[in-house]
């Protein structure tokens, strides 16, 4: 039995170890409390940095300010990133321009893209250049500049300029966390928040692809606004934390199954 708001908080905080979405109405049902009650503790976790408060409950604290190891992400959440993908994949149509950021989710959509008819890919990424260089595709243009492994990608000012030279149909935009709160797609870094920036600034259409574990996270750049990107796909771990948000941001995201 929990017998104080200390024990309840520590419940609370344990609870998010393991869970991507605490609500409020979940919790007032758990312990039998109020909602206000289950406010105050959230506000009390939250100032003393334990958790992070969003619309109708609360997040685990996990802030990314450093992407992490290629092949730590390249095992993660294989099975939605494949369910991701492949929704991705049927929003793209024959003799698209298609731009993919790096990333292990981006890779997983050119490996479903490879054997489209008349499509052009740009990318960033070493991985998805191998893999289309692989697939014997046609039409590649491969963006160079400064090289980092964390995610084995170019960025920087000279990646910047070369993407600014295309217009295309369709960018596939991955993302480091998606603060729902907030409305804002986020990632690791300055620099990465920078070519990101310029691949949105040349794309007709952006698709977002972002596993649940991205709603779980908060990072130290701001790419875009979540109103301004055409659609957000993600997979039903999300779902929780998606219906909590407005209406107007609701629309924007798509749960692969």
């Amino acid at each position: 039995m929990l017998n104080t708001a200390e024990d309840r908080q520590e419940k609370i905080v344990e609870l998010l170890r393991g869970e991507t979405f605490l609500d409020i109405r979940g919790l007032t049902e758990r312990f039998g409390i109020s909602v206000a009650t289950a406010r105050r503790d959230l506000v009390e976790l939250e100032e003393a940095g334990r958790l992070r408060r969003t619309h109708g409950g609360a997040v685990p604290v996990n802030q990314v300010a450093q992407d992490s190891t290629h092949a730590a992400r390249a095992i993660a959440h294989q099975a939605e990133k494949a369910i991701i993908a492949a929704t991705a994949a049927s929003m793209i149509v024959d003799g698209d321009a298609v731009l993919l950021d790096a990333g292990t989710t981006a890779l997983e959509v050119a490996k479903l893209l490879v054997a489209r008819k008349g499509l052009t890919f740009i990318s960033n990424g070493v991985d998805i250049v191998a893999e289309l260089i692989r697939s014997e595709v046609q039409n590649i243009y491969s963006v160079g500049g400064e090289y980092t492994d964390s995610n084995r990608s170019f960025r920087g000012p000279l990646a910047e300029q070369f993407i600014r030279q295309f217009n295309v149909d369709k960018l596939i935009l991955n993302a480091s966390s998606i603060d729902v709160d907030r409305g804002l797609i986020c990632t690791a870094s300055p620099q990465n928040a920078s070519i990101q920036k310029a691949m949105i600034e040349v794309a007709s259409r952006v698709i977002v692809v972002a596993d649940h574990s991205k709603f779980a996270k908060s990072s130290l750049s701001v790419t875009t606004n979540i109103e301004d990107v055409g659609v957000i796909v993600t997979d039903v771990g999300a779902r929780s934390i998606i219906d909590t948000a407005p209406e107007k941001l609701r629309r924007k995201f798509v749960i692969a199954n």
